[in-house]
């Protein structure tokens, strides 16, 4: 599990990174990389949560209670 020293550290690294990558692209007209940076950063925050709250990861994980392949 992080710590929120760890956890606020890497959120500006990230913020930092992506958004200038994003600001570049769109500077440049390049719609496609921007969105495709836009993507990674949804998906670097979402592994970002799932460290900073291994049990919440976990749960949505596992397959629900009750629930069957039709």
């Amino acid at each position: 599990m992080m710590t929120s020293h760890q956890l606020a550290d890497e959120l500006r690294r990230v913020a930092t990174t992506q958004v200038s990558d994003i600001t570049r692209a769109v500077k440049e007209g390049q719609k496609s990389i921007a969105l495709n940076e836009v993507r990674d950063m949804a998906r670097r925050l979402s592994l970002l949560a799932d460290a900073f709250d291994p049990k919440s990861a976990a749960e949505k994980a596992d397959p629900q209670d009750g629930a069957q392949a039709a």
